[in-house]
C-alpha cells in the first residue's frame, strides 16, 4: 500500500459510508439549495429530506459544484502533509465540479483530477479500482493512467420509475413526461460519453421492470469484469432491492455486490423509485 497517496473524490460517488473506510476515501460534499438553506450533501441533508419537503410543498432542491476555493482547501489539507491526491468528480458535462478542481489543482504540487464522465456509483467503481490500486503498491502515475482507461469501460444506467424530478430539473420535456405517464413508460436512464440518455422505455409495473432491465443489462456476462457490480437505487421498497441484489448474485458470478444508496445530489434528480445495476466492460462501450 502506498501511503502517501489520498484518493479522494466528491459526494457524487455514492460510496457508502463502509465502503469509503475500506478504502480511505475522503469526499467533498456539493451544496444542496433548499428553500433558504444550503446544505451539504451527506452531512447534514438525507434524500428522505427532499422527498418529504418536495411533497409537501411541490419545491425541489439546486444542486451547486464545489467552487475554487472549497477545492483549494479540500486538497490543501492532504498537500500540505506531502501527500498526492487523486481526486474523481462528476462527469465534466454535469456540473462545473471538474473545471473547478481542475484550476484548484494548478496551483498545487501533486494533485490529479479525473473527469468520471459519470455520476453516482460509476464515478464510485472508478474510485474504487484507484484505491485497489494503490493498495497494491501501484505509483501515482501508474493509478491515473489505469483508472483513466478504465472510464469509456464503465456502464451505468438507471431505471426511473418517475420522470417528474427530470423534468422539474429541466433535464426532461414535459411532452416527453406526458407520454412516459400515459404509456406507463419507465426510461431506462444511460450515461454515455459523459451525458445522460435515454435508452430502452420499460413498460410495466416497477418491479417487475426491474427485474427485466437486470437480467438484460447484465446478458451473459461474458464482456463483464467481475470483480464487483454496484446495486444503487434511491428510495427504493427495501423488498424490491433485495430481490434485484438476488437476481445480480444469479445472473452472474461477481466477486462482490455492493448495495448502495443514492445521495442527495443524485436523489434531487432523479427522485425516488430509481435503481441502477453498475459494473465496468472488458472494453469500451461504443
Amino acid at each position: 500500500m502506498n501511503g502517501n497517496i489520498v484518493i479522494t473524490s466528491d459526494s457524487t460517488t455514492d460510496l457508502s459510508a463502509a465502503l469509503k473506510e475500506r478504502y480511505g476515501v475522503i469526499t467533498l460534499p456539493l451544496g444542496i439549495n433548499l428553500g433558504d438553506k444550503t446544505y451539504l450533501d451527506g452531512i447534514d441533508i438525507t434524500p428522505d429530506f427532499i422527498y418529504e419537503h418536495h411533497s409537501k410543498t411541490g419545491e425541489l432542491p439546486k444542486t451547486s459544484a464545489a467552487n475554487l476555493g472549497e477545492s483549494l482547501d479540500f486538497f490543501k489539507q492532504f498537500t500540505d502533509e506531502g501527500k498526492k491526491v487523486i481526486h474523481f468528480t462528476i462527469s465534466s458535462e454535469m456540473s462545473s465540479t471538474y473545471r473547478n478542481a481542475c484550476l484548484a489543482a494548478e496551483e498545487l504540487e501533486g494533485v490529479r483530477v479525473i473527469d468520471t464522465k459519470n455520476l453516482s456509483t460509476g464515478g464510485g467503481l472508478l474510485v474504487v479500482a484507484a484505491a485497489e490500486l494503490r493498495d497494491a503498491g501501484k505509483s501515482f502515475d501508474e493509478i491515473v493512467s489505469e483508472v483513466e482507461a478504465l472510464v469509456p469501460c464503465v456502464d451505468a444506467s438507471f431505471v426511473i420509475d418517475s420522470l417528474e424530478y427530470l423534468h422539474k430539473g429541466g433535464r426532461c420535456s414535459a411532452l416527453a413526461m406526458l407520454g412516459a405517464n400515459l404509456l406507463k413508460l419507465k426510461p431506462c436512464i444511460e450515461v454515455k460519453n459523459g451525458s445522460m440518455g435515454v435508452g430502452k422505455k420499460y413498460r410495466g409495473k416497477y418491479d417487475e421492470v426491474l427485474k427485466q432491465y437486470v437480467k438484460e443489462r447484465i446478458g451473459d456476462a461474458s464482456d463483464i469484469v467481475l470483480d464487483r457490480v454496484f446495486v444503487t437505487h434511491a428510495g427504493c421498497d427495501e423488498k424490491v432491492v433485495n430481490d434485484i441484489v438476488d437476481i445480480v448474485k444469479k445472473s452472474a458470478p461477481f466477486g462482490e455486490v455492493f448495495l448502495t444508496r443514492a445521495g442527495c445530489t443524485i436523489s434531487s434528480h432523479c427522485g425516488a423509485n430509481t435503481l441502477g445495476v453498475l459494473f465496468i466492460r472488458k472494453s469500451p462501450i461504443e
